[in-house]
């Protein structure tokens, strides 16, 4: 006699998003994995004493989101800081800033903030920070953060550690305003130590569940993280799966620790050694082959130049580690995938994080290596007429995350958001609905590679990504079915109930 299930889901619109996608009316859990898709009739025979039913009202079930690129703790400081992420003016992010200074003696730390959406497009100065507080450091990273503006206190405070090409100025002084390694003195100076990271890592995790993010590759740099997830992991606290990806100055410290790509529990694994490349569009730091439309006296800069970025592939791949390379300008992925087609990219399935623009002959390159497109679907909310990609591109804006071309041409799609913001509805909205059709996808194209492509990217696609049986019961249950809603409103769905491992995470 078969045995009864642990958990059944019914009167739903299953959607397994395996190819082809199949669609039941129920789903079947034993042992946190799926055992049985039937209709709801069918189901109700694996029905046992110590079974839960979850009747789902006609909601549309499908495999668990996989942000591939995310920062966690990033996603715990927008709560408890300053969330500047919806401000409209510089006014209005001043004004954010005073508040959190009135809530704390410390600090003052703002972050999220994207000046292209605003009337008045610039980044915030001294003169807009300095009167918050003139007696401790107010900070406001952009949204990217490879930018980010301070007051004179910060400036005095931490100059030293700042290297000059990377403090903006105006007439000799500082504006305030700082890009790329900079910015790196700062995530330095307010690094949180572990009981900090617990709460910020605590407050993150929720709010993913609540949006059906059942898995997450989290970037470590200079960071508690690994400590806190595998804590969390070690004391069942932990709702999400996490794989850590580590920063390139700590290869020789994972190569010694005895890590590996894939290693780990089934909740916490060893990723990736991640490096930069260029920087961002935003700071007009991402490295172009021709100038920017906006400053033709720059093409961006390297953050890491070629030749370091090559060596840097060789170590990882010599240890049976993955690489992933944030590369954003088409002069930074192009180098970027001669370096990972040297090392066997599709065997270590490399990632290019990122990959903003690309033009049809890096598209071709992209298939040839076997890289993955690790790309964040949110990003086209600059691709829209007046955004940020015109104002840096002018007519190249229409090059910017060809997602159709790439998916075309075989290059596997692994959706992230780096937490711009943080969700994934939001970034399949705006993949179904981009301006371009080199980029627009249909919804289950988006919703795969929201779902597979994270699970194929971290090797894992054999027990994650799909709703097929026998894999793990890795579940959000949405409100609507994005099939049916406008494309502009995928992103209003509501998500009703989240489920690892068949238990229930978050319920609306």
């Amino acid at each position: 006699m078969t045995a009864p299930a642990d958990t059944i889901l019914t009167d739903a619109e299953v959607h397994t998003l395996g190819d082809p996608d199949e669609t039941y009316g129920a789903v079947a859990i034993r042992d946190g994995r799926v055992v049985r898709l039937a209709d709801s009739y069918e189901i109700e025979f694996l029905e046992g004493a110590q079974t839960a039913v979850i009747d789902c009202e006609g909601g549309v079930v499908l495999p668990g989101f996989v942000d591939a690129h995310t920062h966690l703790e990033m996603v715990g400081r927008h709560l408890v800081h300053a969330d500047l992420r919806d401000v409209s003016s510089p006014g209005e992010a001043v004004d954010r800033l005073r508040e959190r200074a009135s809530e704390t003696d410390g600090p003052v730390l703002g972050y999220g903030y994207d000046e292209s959406t605003w009337d008045e497009s610039r980044y915030l100065t001294t003169a807009d920070l300095n009167p918050v507080a003139d007696d401790r450091p107010v900070v406001a990273f952009r949204e990217d953060m490879h930018t980010a503006s301070v007051n004179d206190a910060a400036l005095a405070a931490y100059r030293d550690e700042m290297p000059d090409e990377d403090v903006q100025t105006e007439g000799g002084e500082p504006t305030g305003v700082l890009v790329e390694e900079a910015v790196g003195a700062l995530f330095s100076a307010f690094d949180p130590g572990v009981e900090e990271t617990e709460d910020l890592l605590r407050a993150a995790q929720e709010r993913a569940n609540a949006l059906g993010v059942t898995g997450v590759h989290d970037m470590c740099r200079r960071s508690y993280k690994p400590r806190v997830f595998r804590d969390f992991d070690a004391h069942d606290e932990l709702t999400l799966r996490v794989r850590l990806n580590y920063w390139e100055n700590h290869t020789d410290a994972v190569v010694e620790a005895g890590l590996r790509s894939g290693h780990g529990s089934e909740m916490v694994q060893t990723g990736a050694i991640k490096t930069f490349t260029d920087g961002s569009f935003g700071g007009r730091t991402a490295k172009l082959r021709e100038p920017y439309s906006d400053d033709e006296e720059t093409d961006g800069q390297w953050v890491v130049d070629p030749e370091e970025l090559d060596e840097m592939v060789a170590a990882a791949a010599d240890a049976d580690l993955q690489f992933m390379a944030h590369a954003i300008g088409d002069a930074a992925v192009a180098e970027s995938l001669d370096a990972l087609a040297a090392h066997d990219a599709s065997e270590h399935r490399h990632h290019i994080e990122h990959a903003e623009l690309l033009t049809e002959d890096l598209v071709a390159r992209f298939a040839e290596t076997g890289a993955v497109a690790s790309v964040q679907p949110n990003f086209l909310k600059w691709a829209r007429d007046g955004g940020l990609y015109e104002s840096r591109l002018g007519d190249r804006r229409r090059e910017v995350m060809p997602f159709r071309e790439l998916l075309d041409a075989g290059v596997p799609l692994a959706f992230g958001s780096d937490c711009m913001p943080l969700d994934p509805l939001f970034g399949i909205e705006q993949a179904v609905t981009a301006p371009e059709p080199s980029q627009r996808l249909t919804v289950t194209e988006a919703l795969r590679a929201y779902t597979y492509g994270g699970a194929y990217a971290a090797g894992r696609e054999a027990e994650l990504g799909t709703l097929d049986v026998g894999k793990r019961a890795d579940i959000v249950v949405l409100n609507e079915s994005p099939w049916e809603v406008a494309g502009d409103a995928v992103a209003d769905i509501g998500v009703a109930r989240t489920l690892v491992d068949g238990d229930t995470v978050y319920v609306a």
